[in-house]
């Protein structure tokens, strides 16, 4: 086994201990949900404010554990297979460190939700921009537009910068934690801005590349 999921199994079956544990003692219906501005504005049954979050992430990891044995390009993920293995575990880990804050505030505890987010976003940000540069041509991990996959050059150009540009958008999240008024934008709006940037560029790529390609083929023709 690897040691990531022993990792990821020794989480899980903490989190389903804790909803057992706690399941007498909480409340019929949890907050379950916070607004923007940190307010409660949601509630769920104590069974699924308990174990929802476990269940979900019993199902993401079955899922990140299938992805490297259905991609048809399975041997480009083992190439960066390391890095992939500890972005497993930082969102399972991150699933964790929401379950706790959801039970801890059920359990009297107060304090500025998005505040206490806005770190925890910004390690997994940071370290999708870490996966980011490492990550291989595949069918499911990375920035995958119609003109990363079709090409191995613009994949590494696009990657290589998104992955910076996902780095810096992890740093401006965790500046949420010292301007906790505008840490919902602080995470929210650079992730946005990267991902169409990086859509936008990997077409640019793809464009210039054909462009140079035709003009070397007529190029040779002359």
């Amino acid at each position: 086994m690897r040691k990531n999921n022993l990792i990821i199994l020794i989480i899980i079956f903490l989190s389903f201990s804790v909803g057992i544990y706690l399941y007498p003692q909480m409340p019929e219906k949890m907050v379950s949900h916070w607004n923007t501005e940190g307010q409660v504005d949601g509630y769920i049954s104590k069974f699924w404010g308990l174990f929802l979050m476990p269940f979900i992430s019993v199902a993401l990891w079955l899922l990140f554990v299938l992805i490297p044995m259905i991609d048809p390009l399975k041997e480009n993920i083992e190439k960066f297979r390391k890095y992939f293995d500890k972005f497993i575990t930082i969102i399972i880990l991150f699933l964790f460190y929401i379950y706790f804050l959801t039970v801890a505030w059920n359990r009297g505890f107060r304090f500025d939700l998005p505040q206490l987010l806005a770190p925890a976003f910004g390690v997994i940000f940071y370290y999708s921009g870490v996966l980011t540069e490492n990550a291989k041509r595949n069918w499911f991990i990375g920035i995958r537009t119609p003109w990363t996959l079709s090409s191995e050059i613009v994949w590494e150009k696009t990657h290589k910068l998104g992955g910076k540009l996902f780095k810096a958008s992890g740093v401006i999240a965790f500046l949420g934690v010292f301007f906790n008024d505008l840490a919902f934008f602080l995470v929210l709006v650079p992730v946005i801005l990267v991902t169409i940037y990086a859509f936008v560029y990997s077409y640019l790529e793809y464009k210039k590349e054909k462009e140079s390609a035709e003009n070397e083929k007529q190029g040779s023709k002359v």
